[in-house]
């Protein structure tokens, strides 16, 4: 067979440069260079690094964005290859380079959670769990709790009907345990001084106990702060969290005992700077001896961790999340050194 000549014949176009929407990356059919096409994609990503950048400036003074902007606040990084594919397609430097500022503020913030920062000795180890008070199989989420091996299990949103479930499951392994309002914790060791913390939202939701291990004692809170959800009225629910997280920060600043835990769904993350009064004096376990984000919420499909293992005093060595149980929140673990 005779050799076929597929070169294009001069003057014409390769087939991808009359695909529609596509370009060279030297001078477009409008004659536009590689710099000067692309600038609705620039400023797009532009806006995605002023999010990252100044999200703790987004007020809650119209729908409770700026807590909702802070819970959800690494998935804003997903703008970037959403606009790398028209990026690319319209062969634009310019947006590239724009592409570049949203990716290193979003490594800036998030990148230290990529990678694995567990190991080292620990001596007590802690879990946390939203149980959901329309949770249906209390039975399977105490075989997930009890599991762990965990010297603590903090357990919030406990309704009335469920609590004597869980005193009974829970009373072989844990023959301790200190229980306010809708949160309680369950203790291998035995556990003294315990009293209501009061978070400023009419009835109990968090304690203070004092767990006395074999390393000494520890002072442990459990808490459930109030949700954020969208409103257009005011903030009212953002307000009353934020007072709850204020009141929770004084708690925890005037505790004094040196070595702290803190157990608890506190409907919002550690970049949320209306937590600032409860994070600003802890660490994350997490974010300390983690391996990645650690998603809680929703069970599901995990997307935030709003739950929250933070310490003072004490030194995580790892963190986790625990099978799904019959809660719409994952229970989260951390074994620390004491």
């Amino acid at each position: 067979m005779a050799d076929v000549d597929t070169r294009p014949a001069p003057g014409s176009r390769s087939r991808w440069a009359r695909l529609p929407g596509t370009a060279r990356w030297g001078r477009d059919a409008k004659g536009r260079s590689t710099w000067r096409r692309g600038w609705i994609i620039a400023v797009l990503a532009l806006l995605d690094a002023c999010l990252l950048a100044f999200h703790t400036e987004v007020p809650n003074s119209f729908g409770n964005f700026g807590s909702l902007l802070e819970t959800f606040l690494p998935w804003v990084g997903l703008a970037v290859p959403v606009l790398l594919v028209p990026a690319l397609l319209r062969r634009s430097a310019t947006a590239l380079v724009a592409l570049l500022v949203p990716t290193l503020l979003w490594v800036n913030l998030f990148g230290a959670l990529l990678t694995d920062k567990s190991g080292g000795a620990w001596d007590f180890t802690v879990v946390q769990h939203n149980v959901w008070a329309y949770n249906k199989n209390i039975p399977q989420t105490v075989s997930v709790l009890e599991a762990s091996n965990a010297d603590v299990i903090s357990l919030v949103e406990v309704s009335g009907s469920q609590l004597p479930v869980f005193e009974k499951d829970l009373a072989a392994k844990y023959p301790y345990r200190a229980v306010e309002g809708t949160v309680g914790l369950w203790s291998k060791d035995p556990l003294t001084d315990t009293e209501p913390v009061d978070i400023k939202i009419g009835w109990v939701r968090a304690l203070r106990t004092t767990v006395e291990t074999p390393q000494g004692h520890v002072a442990v809170y459990v808490a459930h702060l109030p949700s954020v959800r969208v409103h257009f009225d005011g903030g009212f629910t953002a307000n009353q969290r934020d007072a709850s997280a204020e009141a929770l920060g004084q708690a925890l600043a005037s505790e004094p005992l040196s070595r702290v835990i803190l157990l608890g769904d506190l409907n919002g993350t550690m970049n949320d700077g209306s937590l600032a009064p409860v994070t600003s004096q802890m660490r994350s376990a997490q974010g300390s001896a983690g391996s990645g984000f650690g998603f809680s919420y929703p069970a599901e499909f995990p997307m935030t961790r709003i739950d929250q293992i933070l310490t003072r005093g004490v030194t995580p060595t790892d963190a986790w999340t625990l099978p799904r149980t019959g809660s719409d929140h994952l229970p989260i673990g951390a074994h620390i050194e004491l």
